[in-house]
């Protein structure tokens, strides 16, 4: 089906333009509509699995090449883009945690703090993973705390079997990681990114600190209705994990006292994350790329002999071709313009509705491309002809970007959205099949949320929604 959709969007006649309101015309060229064509190809075969996640990824690269959408060496130099090599030095850290036993530590403490309720266990899960968010890049964050989520199913004693607990555990994961991102501009690379745009367009800058202003209760409510979502629909098989506690206790004592590479990987960790951190701050590390900063973490484990060669072929590399794919594809879209020729014909179609479902349709863009691209390509490509429409509309331009940023950061739908959901893939607890089911129910649900806080949250807290 896949391959039959790409092959008749290659073979259709021209297709028309699209116009700005501007008047700004926006051709799609012959690679432009074969680019679509694959993206539309990539997503039902990420959906239904035709064949392994990374092997897809291949199959875009070879189909640019071979149907001369791209050269080859453009098509496939985006495999090892910055990007995907920070989510490799993420998976790495992920990786130094579990070698170095930190994780099981980690676990044991929490799983003390918390209890035996396997739903109190969950929430604890999620709300660790939201709160790191806030300090460091949401990959990272899941990458730290995956080895942990590894430990505690492990202790729910259905030893490797997918379990209802085991799939709101890990989906759980990368959608708190998602929900807490959008907090802070630590959280992704999209905030600054965003903010940068919006001040070429708008000429005015958005501070630091106006981001946990607005999206600190948003942020925080999803991961709430996330917990509730699965806790209803996919209720755990045991209520409590009878024992736990002495259980607990029993493997904290075995681990004995903390080790010499424990405290490396916590030293070596939290310098990245001090760098990372005050980047926005300091003039001379501003030019550094984040993907270089945090692969220092991956030669200082491998220079202190916390990792050795075995831990270097254990990378999970089917998920690192999976972001090589998706990395091909956006900027393919991009490149060929046809992600610009998508934005305009969407936006064009609410240039004349109601000031709230224009919102609500830029957010519903926004949302739909950040799960096939990168989130700062599809805010790229929206946010430029929905400043412009709203000045039509009486629609203030916080309010745009803002919402935009919101659905930027959680795409909940497909597993390249974002590196969470691919790195909670590899926990085999579920199909990217489950994850597109109840990712569309939540894409609702952060809809909803998003709507209410435009009519209410944000103008209780100073946002100008109408001009």
């Amino acid at each position: 089906m896949g391959l039959a959709i790409f092959l008749l969007i290659y073979f259709l006649p021209p297709w028309q333009d699209a116009v700005d309101p501007s008047g700004k015309a926006f051709a799609l060229t012959r690679q432009g509509k074969a680019s679509i064509g694959l993206f539309l190809m990539a997503g039902i075969w990420w959906v239904f699995e035709v064949l392994p996640i990374g092997v897809t990824s291949i199959a875009i690269g070879v189909m640019q090449a071979l149907f001369a959408i791209r050269p080859a060496k453009d098509a496939f130099r985006d495999f090892m883009d910055p990007s995907v090599l920070f989510i490799f030095g993420s998976v790495v850290v992920g990786l130094a945690f579990t070698k170095s036993g930190l994780t099981r530590r980690l676990a044991y403490k929490m799983l003390g703090f918390v209890g035996e309720k396997t739903n109190m266990i969950f929430l604890g899960c999620m709300v660790v993973t939201a709160a790191l968010t806030h300090f460091m890049a949401h990959t990272a964050a899941a990458a730290t705390i995956f080895p942990l989520l590894i430990a505690i199913n492990e202790l729910y004693g259905e030893g490797n079997k997918p379990t209802n607990f085991g799939k709101s555990l890990f989906i759980g994961m990368a959608y708190s990681a998602g929900a807490g991102s959008v907090i802070s501009m630590l959280g992704a690379a999209r905030g600054p990114a965003a903010v940068g745009m919006f001040k070429e367009f708008t000429g005015r800058d958005i501070s630091f600190f106006d981001f946990p202003k607005y999206m600190f209760i948003i942020g925080w409510l999803m991961v709430f209705f996330i917990w509730l979502y699965f806790t209803i629909f996919l209720k755990p098989e045991k209520d409590r994990i009878e024992g736990l506690k002495e259980r607990v206790k029993e493997l904290s004592e075995r681990l004995g006292a903390i080790t010499k590479n424990e405290i490396l990987v916590i030293v070596i960790v939290g310098f990245i994350v001090l760098i990372m951190g005050v980047q926005s701050f300091v003039p001379a590390l501003k030019s550094q790329d984040r993907a270089s900063l945090m692969l220092i973490s991956t030669l200082l484990f491998f220079i202190f002999k916390v990792l050795t060669v075995k831990e270097l072929e254990e990378i999970p590399w089917n998920i690192i071709l999976l972001f090589s794919g998706a990395m091909s594809i956006g900027f393919c879209l991009w490149q060929t313009g046809s992600a610009q020729w998508i934005a305009v014909n969407w936006l064009i179609m609410f240039q004349k509705a109601n000031w709230f479902v224009f919102i609500m349709s830029i957010a519903f863009f926004v949302l739909v491309m950040t799960n096939f691209i990168m989130n700062v390509a599809a805010i790229a490509i929206s946010l430029p002809v929905s400043l412009v429409i709203s000045k039509y509309l009486g629609v203030a331009p916080d309010v745009i970007l803002f919402a935009s940023l919101v659905t930027a950061g959680m795409p909940f739908v497909f597993l390249i959205g974002a590196a969470p959901n691919a790195i909670a893939y590899e926990s085999k607890q579920f199909t990217s099949g489950e994850f597109f089911k109840h990712g569309l129910i939540m894409s609702v649900i952060l809809l909803i949320v998003l709507g209410i806080a435009i009519f209410t949250i944000w103008p209780l807290f100073g946002m100008q929604i109408r001009l």
